[in-house]
């Protein structure tokens, strides 16, 4: 179709006429392009796109990829997944056509990654996102040649370098607040002792919690975005479970709420905070306490790192952090169990 000047405005626009993918025609006007060149551009790369053709640019097909997922991912999933595509994939091959993407392009992304120092495990999840969008262009979309099928994957799955503190620690971490910092103190004890996911408990409310049998029930996980408090389903089936407390926890608790909860909605959120401000928290008092400083994450890694010690079962373990497997717990934590291949010999010894 041809581009239209707009003698107003001295710049040009054009109109499309195209069949959406429920085989309904309709029509797109889009304006404010410099040049004619540029507005039959945008009317060829979008034809492409609405039709799927793999010659479209990386970067219009990373868009057909989010579409896709709008409605089978979360808000906050899909958030970052765009911001590491946008910070560490598109600015490599944006401009390039899907099918002339080939494997060693992909050799030299990873190259351009392995000089910046990156996490094993950032590595890896940066390959992975690369990975998920090439995977969905070859099984939904036609992409006859696969390049990340060719190439090694770079960094590393599992959580060999977890960071966690010991018990001995994050009791020295605890001494480290003062006697009106109730709400976090309160807040980082939920984390440790139960192994909770730090959005899950800033969702919890005083209805959550059972002090007859101990018991807290997440049911839900919090988030702040655009600067709204955003309270949604939990990341998984299995993230949906009750938990058991320490009599220790559950008397702090107790406390806690009744400093915080008089006459209050037992609805309200027990800890009203966002999830940036317990990590500022995390670094300054770790700080004050003469610690290493970790993650608020990594207090889930300390809880499950200690269940391991104790001797916990991978499969109890599973269950009271909320996976979805007991496979989940092996990939990432079956580094710290301990051999049991000796015991196992002295057993068959004493049978034998």
């Amino acid at each position: 179709m041809p581009a239209y000047k707009d003698e107003q405005r001295n710049t040009w626009y054009i109109s499309v006429r195209y069949q959406c993918w429920t085989g309904e025609h309709r029509q797109k006007l889009k304006r404010g392009f410099a040049t004619r060149k540029e507005a039959l551009a945008w009317e060829r790369e979008f034809l492409q796109k609405q039709s799927a053709n793999m010659d479209m640019t990386f970067k219009s097909f990373v868009e057909v990829y989010f579409n896709d997922k709008d409605n089978r991912l979360k808000e906050r999933s899909i958030k970052n997944k765009r911001y590491m595509i946008e910070a560490k994939v598109l600015p490599f091959f944006e401009n390039r056509p899907m099918n002339t993407i080939k494997p060693s392009d992909i050799i030299q992304w990873q190259n351009l990654l392995l000089e910046q120092n990156y996490s094993p495990t950032y590595l890896r999840m940066l390959q992975n996102q690369l990975t998920a969008i090439f995977n969905h262009a070859e099984k939904l979309y036609g992409l006859n040649d696969n390049p990340c099928k060719k190439v090694n994957k770079i960094g590393r799955s599992d959580a060999r370098e977890l960071s966690f503190w010991t018990i001995d620690e994050y009791k020295q971490f605890s001494r480290s607040f003062q006697k009106g910092e109730i709400l976090y103190k309160t807040l980082f004890d939920v984390l440790f002792w139960t192994g909770c996911r730090v959005g899950e408990a800033l969702a919890l409310t005083l209805s959550d919690i059972d002090f007859g049998s101990m018991q807290i029930s997440i049911s839900k996980t919090y988030y702040r975005h655009d600067g709204k408090d955003v309270i949604t389903k939990p990341k998984t089936e299995a993230s949906v479970r009750s938990v058991s407390m320490p009599e220790t926890l559950s008397k702090s608790l107790q406390g806690y709420t009744k400093l915080f909860y008089g006459g209050m909605d037992p609805e309200d959120r027990l800890f009203r905070i966002t999830d940036r401000a317990v990590q500022k928290k995390i670094v300054k008092n770790a700080k004050i306490a003469g610690l290493r400083r970790i993650r608020v994450h990594d207090l889930r890694h300390s809880h499950i790192a200690l269940l391991i010690e104790k001797g916990v079962s991978p499969l109890a373990i599973a269950e009271r952090v909320g996976h979805d497997s007991i496979n989940t717990t092996m990939n990432v934590y079956g580094h710290l169990y301990p051999n049991k291949q000796k015991e196992i010999a002295d057993m068959l010894n004493t049978l034998m």
